[in-house]
């Protein structure tokens, strides 16, 4: 399988080539590349490169994910996010490669009524409708790529965090280092998704050439005070924590309360549950050489 990622410096990018060096994945021939080495909105050459490379896969971990940045810098979300993502997907349609691309549960609400109607989480069937910009983006992008393409695979995901790039486990223990007490947001309830699980399972949808939209995060209902609250008690870091609402922090776009995606797809269709969030955490820990 030869396999073309794109976006290769995020921390999905950096996690597909992580995972793919340190296990043997013979069958797997992957080309990287950086949005300064390949970018998806300079459409002749990411056109002249896949036609050269002609991938069987392309996995796109190129997005723009500044969710407040988004609000500010609408047009260039909106190029990212849908108009590339369009373009890849007439390109998968051509050139007959598999489009994998990464969503968010960004594209849902999140509305109280919604966590007490969906308890185990949004199914992938239901009715998208964002409530900020970067998930109008999102979803755009998504149904750019179904209105385009059949050969294709959408795999949502949820507060993804790893042990590459920016997230929300790697910002915690940055700030307990320089502060002695915190203020964590209890209001807003879902699930992580840890990046080196999104690759695991990926890959398994890969090789049983499995097609369509599949939600994947991590098993549990929590909100960020709580997954503060266990990062530091499983890291053995002291420090003061406060639960606010989200009114005392001021953002640029406004956040879903509920966000937690239904896995019970993606459970059927490979066999395994999702990991625990816990299970999940204690493992990014490790990684990242925490106590």
């Amino acid at each position: 399988m030869k396999l073309l990622l794109l976006g290769a410096t995020g921390q999905l990018g950096k996690e597909w080539q992580s995972f793919l060096a340190q296990n043997e994945t013979d069958d797997i021939e992957l080309l990287s590349y950086t949005s300064s080495q390949l970018d998806i909105t300079h459409y002749r050459e990411v056109s002249d490169e896949l036609r050269k490379q002609k991938p069987d896969v392309v996995v796109n971990c190129a997005a723009y994910t500044d969710v407040d940045g988004a609000e500010k810098h609408r047009k260039q979300a909106q190029k990212i996010n849908v108009e590339a993502v369009l373009y890849l997907a007439e390109l998968s349609q051509q050139l007959e490669f598999k489009l994998v691309h990464y969503s968010t549960d960004y594209v849902f609400p999140g509305s109280q009524l919604d966590k007490q109607e969906c308890p185990r989480g949004y199914p992938e069937d239901h009715p998208a409708d964002p409530i900020n910009w970067y998930g109008k983006t999102k979803w755009e992008g998504e149904q750019a790529i179904r209105n385009t393409t059949a050969n294709h695979l959408i795999i949502r995901v949820s507060w993804l965090c790893g042990q590459f790039g920016s997230n929300f486990v790697k910002t915690m223990l940055k700030l307990a280092e320089e502060r002695d007490s915190l203020q964590v947001v209890d209001d807003q309830w879902g699930s992580p998704t840890f990046t080196e699980e999104v690759v695991k399972k990926s890959l398994a949808l890969l090789k049983k050439d499995t097609k369509g939209t599949y939600h994947l995060c991590s098993k549990g209902l929590i909100n960020w005070y709580e997954f503060a609250q266990t990062i530091f008690t499983l890291s053995e870091i002291d420090i003061t924590l406060e639960a606010v609402d989200s009114s005392v922090f001021a953002t640029e776009a406004e956040r879903p309360s509920f966000s937690k995606l239904n896995t019970q797809k993606l459970a059927d269709e490979l066999g395994s549950e999702p990991v625990d969030w816990k299970e999940g955490l204690t493992s990014l820990l490790k990684q990242l050489d925490v106590k």
